[in-house]
């Protein structure tokens, strides 16, 4: 399994590449901005790209969505909850960053529970609804994306329209603290964690 953690825009969403050794096939991971930095990665890896995967639809995570899809023919995915945001510049906070306006379809709409394959990968979509209504994580193997649902020491904000603390702490505890603590935990800004530390030093968590 390839995976390479490519920090991207103004806020330095962290944007992950995630590729099977075996079959070349690969996924973007919420590609914030800095197109040709994702592309050039993917090129000189020999990737063939399948799928750019949005944990969810803020601004910050989805910035160069277009451009790759355009240049690569990638699929879109995203939890259908969140596909609203992906529609509109004003709810996906794009217009108000220091960036183009963000608006697109998506190609494929997520539930919890489903399989992505990627070559000889499975990737399950988890719904962790909090920091926006259709948040997921992705689990692959002993990795977690997390996207801005947990991060290493603290957990995503939940004062966006379609937040919620109460549901953000439910679907850690309940959906992601339930893996066993040796699992890494690659989240949407900072460095990478475990699930064990995270339960036993996460001041949200305690």
């Amino acid at each position: 399994m390839y995976i390479e953690r490519i920090p991207v825009g103004i806020y330095g969403t962290n944007c992950y590449i995630l590729g099977c050794d075996k079959t070349k096939k690969a996924a973007v991971i919420d590609p914030g901005g800095d197109a040709d930095k994702i592309l050039e990665k993917i090129k000189n890896n020999d990737l063939d790209l399948k799928y750019i995967i949005l944990t969810h639809g803020h601004g910050d995570h989805i910035g160069a969505v277009e451009e790759i899809r355009n240049k690569t023919g990638a699929e879109i995915l995203i939890h259908r909850e969140d596909e609203y945001l992906i529609k509109d510049a004003n709810k996906n906070l794009s217009r108000m960053m220091s960036c183009p306006d963000v608006e697109f379809e998506a190609d494929r709409l997520l539930d919890d529970g489903d399989i992505i394959n990627l070559g000889e990968l499975e990737i399950k979509v988890i719904h962790t609804p909090g920091h926006t209504p259709g948040g997921i994580s992705l689990k692959v193997d002993s990795i977690i994306f997390t996207g801005d649902t947990l991060f290493a020491g603290s957990i995503g904000r939940t004062d966006f329209e379609g937040g919620s603390y109460s549901q953000i702490i439910n679907s850690i505890k309940d959906k992601l603290l339930i893996y066993d603590d040796t699992i890494q935990v690659l989240p949407g800004h900072g460095p990478s964690s475990t699930i064990g530390i995270e339960k036993k030093k996460n001041p949200f968590l305690l």
